[in-house]
Parts: structure tokens; sequence; C-alpha cells
């Protein structure tokens, strides 16, 4: 499918990587900047897993951190000198990128880092949802025996004496929380690569497909958004299977960052949210209707652009979503019971239970 991605590809990836956020994977302001930036500076090509070397490595480029932190400072830079900075560590063995998870952001990791590259772009993604935590996107390698984790971050304002750039290796879940306090440290936001691995094992632990689905489902809101959003939000949930859960005003919105984290919930009508960066859980009177991994998006209700957590309000018109687990791209890591406990902790609510 060796792609060459265009701004058209941009707009669409956007979008429809958003509303696969399910209400987290990034601003989509960012991933606009970062897309048109990247065909700006070259070409980033979007191919298969089938298409690359057996013996490459694939490496997982993104950003960790608070997408509400008042002082995150991360520059599309800031992403190629953490994959340079990885690739030094791996003796120059990258043979292309893979985003951790889909997003309004992040569904664009790596196309600026492959316009100046020439690395290709893997059609696939640690995760085809957004999730919160570092494990959940890690393809399951935790279970690995003996797999080590190398991971480099890079991210904070100089002129704050927050600047931050490091590699750290070893147990993936003790990296993660290095990363997540770097991102802390830095004012809310690093750069990451991480976590290299072979084709075949991003084939069969990870989602992919997953940016193409992305794109698709974005040519579906670019192409009814002047409908509204329940037009949008009725065509997004029949191509995949899911349910519209309701349009109301927001109320009741609380949204406070701890850990690295944005966590919260809202009230849209009769249905209850609750978030740690990516919706978690949505209840009407105390029945659930949807519990993560199970997508929840919500969705300006005119114009249909998926709303991520960190931009809700009081009063927001917004349409709501959601698309059973079993119907996404999912990677092996969130459907871990041990790796949703800390969201359990995180919003008060079981998870387990329902997965």
């Amino acid at each position: 499918m060796n792609r060459e991605l265009s701004f058209q590809s941009v707009e669409a990836a956007v979008w429809g990587g958003a509303f696969l956020g399910g209400g987290g994977g990034g601003w989509p302001a960012d991933g606009l900047a970062v897309g048109r930036l990247a065909l700006e500076v070259g070409t980033p090509r979007l191919v298969s897993l089938a298409e690359l070397p057996g013996d490459v490595l694939v490496v997982t480029v993104s950003a960790v951190g608070a997408p509400s932190a008042p002082d995150r400072y991360l520059r599309p830079a800031d992403h190629l000198v953490a994959l340079q900075t990885l690739d030094e560590r791996l003796g120059g063995r990258i043979g292309a990128l893979m985003s951790s998870e889909n997003g309004g952001a992040a569904t664009l990791n790596g196309w600026f880092q492959s316009a100046m590259t020439g690395l290709p772009v893997a059609d696939a993604a640690c995760d085809g949802r957004a999730h919160p935590t570092g494990v959940m996107g890690s393809m399951g390698l935790e279970t690995e025996p003996g797999y080590r984790s190398l991971q480099a971050a890079v991210g904070g304002n100089p002129s704050l004496g927050r600047r931050i750039r490091l590699v750290v290796e070893g147990d993936l879940e003790a990296c993660d929380g290095v990363v997540r306090q770097a991102a802390v440290a830095a004012g809310g936001m690093v750069a990451v690569a991480r976590n290299p691995v072979a084709p075949d094992y991003v084939g069969r632990r990870g989602a992919p497909g997953a940016i193409s689905l992305a794109i698709s489902l974005g040519e579906i809101v670019l192409g009814r958004r002047a409908e509204g959003g329940e037009a949008v939000a009725t065509a997004l949930a029949e191509r995949m299977g899911g349910a519209v859960l309701g349009r109301g005003r927001v109320r009741d919105f609380r949204l406070e960052t701890r850990h690295g984290y944005d966590v919260g919930r809202a009230t849209v009508g009769e249905v209850e949210l609750t978030f740690w960066n990516e919706y978690m859980t949505a209840e009407r009177k105390g029945r659930r209707l949807a519990t993560f991994p199970d997508l929840i998006a919500t969705l300006d209700a005119e114009t249909g652009e998926p709303v991520v957590t960190a931009a809700l309000r009081e009063g927001l018109d917004v349409v709501m979503v959601s698309v059973p687990k079993t119907l996404l791209p999912l990677g092996s890591g969130v459907l871990r019971p041990e790796n949703l406990r800390p969201a359990e902790e995180a919003v008060g609510k079981a998870l387990v239970d329902f997965l």
C-alpha cells in the first residue's frame, strides 16, 4: 500500500483519530499543525507491516503527558531528537515508525519524523484507540520474558529551566514511570521514542491497519459535518457498529491534572462520564453503558468534530457515541486486567469486572 500522505490525509487522520481517541490522544490542533509541517518539509509515507523487511525494528513514537498542563512545551524538533537519540542506542537499526495509539494528535505520530528522515510510518499502532498509560500501549511486552524496554524522552521549556532529555532502559513499567515523571518535570509533556520490536510482533500484538482506519473515519467526519453533529455521530456509529448515547449540554464538569494525567467527570443529559485522559465509563441512572476499553467519544453537536476531555466546558452541546471493544482494533496491552487497575483507582469505578 506504499502511500504518500497528503494534506487531505492529514485532516482526515486528525478527525478520525480524534474519534478513536475516545476523549484522549492529544489536541486535534496539534495534529493538524504537525501534519501540515510534515508535508511542508518532506513527504511522509505510510506502509503496511507486510512491506517491511522482517529484520528491521519498528519503534513507537508518541507524546506522553497531560494535554491540559498549562506549562507543556513540545516542539516538532523534540520528536526528531527523541528518535535520533534512540536510533543511536540501537545502532541505526530502526526501519519504521509507529504511533502508540490513535488520537487527534497521536494518529499523526511519526509523520514529521518520516518526512525528515525518510523512514516510513507503519499502518499500525500499539493500540487502535487512545489509552492513558504506557503499559496499555506496549502490546503486552511486559509479559515477554527477558524483554527490556528502551525509551528516549525529550521536552520542556529551556527558558523555564525545564528542559529534559533522557534515555532509560530496564523493566517496562519502571521505564514508563520514569518517562511519566519526566513529563511532569518538563511542564506536562515530552516526546518519546520507545520499545523497538519486529514487524511480526506488531502484527500479532498491536493494531494493524489503525492509521488507515482513522483516515477513513475522518473522511466521514469531513463529509458529513455540514449536516451537524448528530448526523456525524450516527454515521460513525453505523460505520463502527456502535451506538449514539444521546445529546446534551455538559454540566457538573470537573477536571484536575494529577500525576501527569487529566482526571475528572462530567454529566451530559442523563449520562455520567468519567475520564482519566480518555473516557473510562458512561452510565445512565447507575446502569453502565460503556466501559474502557470500549470507545466513548463526545462530538461537538454543531460541527460533529470530536471533543477531547481537556476541551470540555460547562454548557458545551455535545453528542455521545460508544463502540464496543470487540469491534475496535485493540492492542493486547488494554486487554490485560492488571493494566486497568490504575484506571479504576483514578476514577473510582470498576473496569476489570466489565472486561
